[in-house]
């Protein structure tokens, strides 16, 4: 579940633990956490010992550097979160690898659908894993609407699954897909080649403003908490949201109530009269 807002949050949390920090313990307790790397032990063998350089984010991927040209790679899966703790506190369920720091701080990866990973990569490694092809960054690397415009011309796959592909826009999944085409006054089954010009631009101008502010609020946290912020409070941006999981709820633009449709095997909430299937 955890998309751009709560990874960006996620990483300006970690990042004042981590960078310069040297990482004196690296235990990784489940070997499928490690599962991207040849060997599960090259996770902690290759940052045992290393100091950490900058913390940096790409879409839904947190990117570290590591002395040595080395790579650390996150990637919060469905269910991950980033928890920072102090040695000896209790571990919270499903902790799958822990990162202790010569700061005397614990940073946690606690995973209990294991969809998530930990990664470290040589250079050669790194430009093999596939990374590269990860689209321009939702949030810092948003392309114009010239070229959103060039790339969905004449094509038909429907705009919310269009905003779902990483490969072109990264790090906006399900929620936020959602409230962007909600803010934009678009039907998620349009097909991305019937979106004329200002249409396309209504999208490109929701999409920042709408992750700006669940970032602002620190990401949004379902009822299952299955994400919570490093410090473990709740993401605020639930109560926030315009569509996304608000079926029979009342539009917070229009009052009539939010609908639900499955495209792509993923649920899409919508507004039926802000956002009509066709203009």
């Amino acid at each position: 579940m955890p998309e751009l807002p709560e990874v960006e949050t996620t990483r300006r949390f970690i990042e004042p633990v981590l960078t310069g920090a040297r990482l004196e313990r690296v235990e990784v307790r489940r070997p499928r956490t490690a599962r991207r790397n040849l060997r599960p032990e090259d996770v902690s063998e290759r940052l045992n010992g290393r100091r950490v350089g900058a913390v940096k984010r790409r879409g839904k991927f947190i990117i570290s550097d590591v002395e040595g040209d080395l790579t650390w790679v996150t990637h919060l899966g469905m269910s991950g979160r980033m928890q920072i703790a102090k040695p000896g506190e209790v571990e919270a369920p499903h902790t799958n690898a822990v990162f202790a720091t010569d700061g005397g701080v614990e940073l946690r990866f606690v995973d209990p659908r294991t969809f998530g990973f930990v990664a470290v990569f040589t250079p050669d490694e790194m430009s093999a894993s596939g990374l590269d092809r990860i689209g321009r960054d939702a949030l810092d690397d948003l392309p114009s609407v010239d070229e959103m415009s060039a790339a969905f011309a004449g094509r038909v796959p429907v705009v919310k699954a269009a905003l779902l592909d990483q490969r072109f826009i990264a790090g906006l999944g399900n929620i936020y897909a959602d409230e962007v085409l909600h803010v934009a006054r678009i039907h998620p089954a349009r097909t991305i080649g019937s979106l004329d010009r200002d249409e396309i631009g209504r999208i490109r101008n929701a999409i920042v403003p709408v992750l700006q502010s669940g970032v602002a609020h620190g990401g949004t946290s379902l009822n299952d908490l299955a994400y919570l912020l490093p410090d473990g409070r709740a993401g605020e941006f639930l109560e926030r949201l315009g569509a996304y999981g608000r079926e029979g709820e009342p539009c917070r633009t229009c009052g009539t109530p939010i609908e639900r449709l499955v495209i792509a095997q993923r649920s899409s909430h919508f507004c039926p009269t802000c956002q009509h299937l066709a203009d």
